[in-house]
Order: C-alpha cells, then structure tokens, then sequence
C-alpha cells in the first residue's frame, strides 16, 4: 500500500542522497550489506531484552534499503542481480528481525508465543513468494494491505510500545497475522483473476505467430520451386 502510494515522492526526496553518496565510490550492494549487519545486530537487541535499542536499530537497517535504490539510479547501477540481491537480503532480514522477537517472547512471555512471530514471517514469505512468482509468469501481484514497508512500520510500533504496555507487542503481532493473511488472499486473488485470461492471451499470440511463420514458410517454399528465368526452356509452338 505504502509502496504504491507514497514510492514517488520516496525516491524524489531521497534522489539527492543517492547522488550525494555515489561520491563516496560506495555501491547499492555495501548499502544491502550494512542493511543486514544493522538488521542481525537489532534481532539480537529486541532478543535480549533491549527494545529501544532494537527500534532504533530496526530504523536504522531500513535506511541502507531505502537508500540503495537511489544510489543505483544515481550511479547507472541498476541491475537485476542487485536486485535479486537487495530481495534476499531483505527476506533474510525479516527472519532475523522475527527470530529475535521469537526468542523476547520465549524468554519473557508464554514460551508457546514464540510460535507467534514465525507464523507472521511465514505468511509474509508467502506474500514475497506471490510477487516473485507471478512477475515470472508476467502478471502483477503488487498491492495489498500490508506489504514489507508497512510491516516495518508496525513493528516498530509495537517495539515502541511494548516497554510501556506490557503484552503490546503480542497483540499487535496477532493484528498484523490478520492482515498480513488478508493480504496474502488479496493476492492470490488478483493473480488468480488475472491468470485466467491471461492463457488464453498467450494462445492468440502463439496461434497468430504460427500462421505467420506458415505462411513466410509457404512463401519461401515457392521461391525456393521457381526456375530462374534463365533458364526455363522456351515452349514450342505447335
């Protein structure tokens, strides 16, 4: 949602900063990495206990991954490996990042509520799965209610108020669950919809692609059949 709505003026106010650090000969590929680092070092934050610290360090590893895309327009870096890089590191992350929280609640809540965060990073795997794999058969799966850049956003909420308000956090892990599953179905259906039609285009253009190679084939088949003019036998008349 956030991704469809606010990506423009996202990458218009971030724009001068990738310009800014394409003079630091860094790459969007350091960027992802320091995105990791930070990510793995707050997973170990929000597991130990300390949750402000982990909210800072959650913000802090969305930084480099917000930042890495506008380094690579500013520097004509773009490619489908950074990309294909800057996606796994992302997943790796979120496991991360609900791995740690896992581990907050076993320690200090029912030990059964570790369940609670992999079941969340379970289904938001799903949701990346859907997008990856419906863009590999050319149709979109973008959109829905919560995707990665709103799951950020509510969980750093609820880091913010777990100190606070003691059980927060399991809560609004139950809320995200919900919605998270919701728009896991939200793209399902969307892909489902448009798959439908989706074959029945592709058979039109392969059946329109047939005829004309039959037909070129045809016409090569007559010019390869007809005798040069040179030398055709010259008919009798009778």
């Amino acid at each position: 949602m956030f991704d469809g709505k606010f990506r423009a003026p996202v990458d218009a106010a971030v724009k001068p900063i990738g310009a800014a650090l394409r003079k630091t000969k860094m790459t969007p590929d350091h960027l992802t990495i320091v995105g990791l680092a930070v990510g793995a070092a707050a997973a170990v934050a929000v597991g130990s206990g300390h949750l402000t610290l982990g909210l800072i360090l959650v913000i802090a590893a969305a930084l480099p991954d917000l930042l890495d895309g506008a380094l690579a327009k500013a520097s004509n870096t773009s490619s489908q490996r950074g990309a294909f890089f800057d996606s796994t590191v992302d997943r790796i992350t979120d496991a991360l990042l609900f791995g740690g929280i896992a581990y907050y609640f076993a320690e200090t809540e029912d030990p059964r509520l570790a369940v609670l965060p992999f079941a969340v990073s379970a289904v938001s795997s799903i949701i990346s799965y859907q997008r990856a794999k419906a863009e590999s058969l050319g149709l979109d799966a973008k959109g829905g209610l919560m995707e990665r850049a709103e799951r950020i956003v509510v969980l750093c909420i609820g880091l913010l108020i777990e100190p606070w308000v003691d059980g927060a956090l399991v809560w609004i892990l139950w809320g995200m669950l919900v919605l998270i599953s919701i728009t896991a179905v939200q793209r399902f259906v969307k892909v489902w919809k448009q798959a439908a039609v989706a074959p029945v285009t592709q058979a039109r253009i392969d059946l329109r692609r047939e005829r004309r190679q039959s037909r070129r084939g045809a016409r090569t088949a007559r010019r390869s059949t007809r005798v040069p003019l040179h030398q055709r036998v010259p008919r009798r008349k009778e």
